[in-house]
């Protein structure tokens, strides 16, 4: 809306002073003769804003001319701008809104504090997904963003790991988790608290019933309680394996939310270190495959047979030095 931009443009004017009239029509998506159009309108509308002409032209405001909004300290400032960081903001659909947002405060800010605000947006960066982890599966969060806020239960079909088809379920939502990049939504299915994978929702279409939550339970609440019970739980299959000192970094990076514990070394000063990981099936195991003779598997015997399985496909498909299969 014209009215946003003409705010934004001001805020953005009392930051940073003379701004060239082609950068403001870039970033507001724009022509570079409405953003003459819309000095006009601030003029009009009382703002001391002026257009100097020439190749180091530009749009500025009078010196002097702010609006006078106080009250952050320069921590809770840096604060902020560290907040904006963490992407969540894209998968809402609020990027646009966190830059306004910002800019707002930017101009907000008491002078002295407004190089600290600045320096942090530049110099701090959270990347929220692990090494080697994968790009999480990108979700259109908004369908279910508006769903969690019409404070209705909601009929969700919903993929579970391992199957190919969805199920439905309806449920009472307490509202949205990021964690490490992955969207989950938290919820109770008949008075219990579940947790689903935001991109494993196939459908998510709120009812006509209001939703009915736990008297006093919160979000972060339920949160707190499935993430402890994610965290301790045990998975039906405790893998036992040595991996080679020189792999062990790459080795604890990719498998930190199944390790049961530190490795420990097999022999003083020895190049090999013996782990446990709880699994959920012995066929986790092929995943260590591509740690190749730096990882094997000990035990249970069951794993070992499907490193072996595995391993022998492989060897089949390229062991004989042929192009193609037959």
């Amino acid at each position: 809306m014209k009215s946003d931009r003409l705010l934004s443009i001001l805020l953005l004017l009392q930051t940073r002073g003379l701004v060239p009239a082609t950068e403001l029509a870039e970033r507001f998506d724009v022509s570079v003769r409405t953003i003459y159009r819309d000095v006009e309108a601030l003029s009009a509308s009382g703002v001391p804003v002026y257009a100097e002409r020439g190749r180091h032209g530009g749009i500025a405001l009078l010196p002097g001319f702010r609006t006078d909004v106080t009250g952050l300290t320069a921590d809770e400032a840096r604060a902020l701008f560290v907040l904006a960081a963490d992407g969540a903001h894209a998968a809402l659909g609020l990027d646009e809104a966190i830059g306004s947002a910002l800019r707002k405060v930017m101009a907000a800010l008491p002078a002295p504090h407004r190089p600290a605000a600045e320096l942090t947006s530049r110099r701090i960066l959270v990347d929220p997904v692990r090494w080697m982890g994968g790009k999480p599966a990108t979700v259109d969060i908004g369908d279910l963003h508006d769903a969690v806020f019409a404070d209705r239960r909601l009929r969700l079909r919903y993929r579970h790991s391992g199957t190919r088809t969805a199920r439905a379920y309806t449920v009472d939502p307490y509202g949205l988790v990021v964690k490490a990049g992955v969207w989950y939504l938290v919820a109770d299915r008949d008075g219990e608290p579940r947790l689903f994978r935001a991109d494993r929702v196939r459908e998510a279409v709120p009812t006509r019933e209001p939703v009915v939550r736990r008297p006093g339970v919160e979000l972060a609440q339920v949160w707190e309680e499935l993430r402890r019970q994610v965290e301790e739980r045990q998975g039906p299959v405790m893998l036992r394996v040595r991996v080679h000192r020189s792999r062990l970094d790459l080795f604890l990076r990719l498998n930190a939310g199944v390790l049961t514990g530190e490795p420990r070394p097999e022999e003083r000063e020895g190049a090999w270190l013996r782990a446990d990981l709880a699994v959920e099936s012995v066929e986790w195991a092929r995943s260590l495959l591509s740690f190749g003779p730096n990882v094997e598997v000990l035990a249970p015997p069951e794993a070992r047979a499907v490193m072996a399985a595995h391993a022998a496909a492989v060897m089949a498909l390229y062991g004989d030095g042929g192009e193609g299969g037959g």
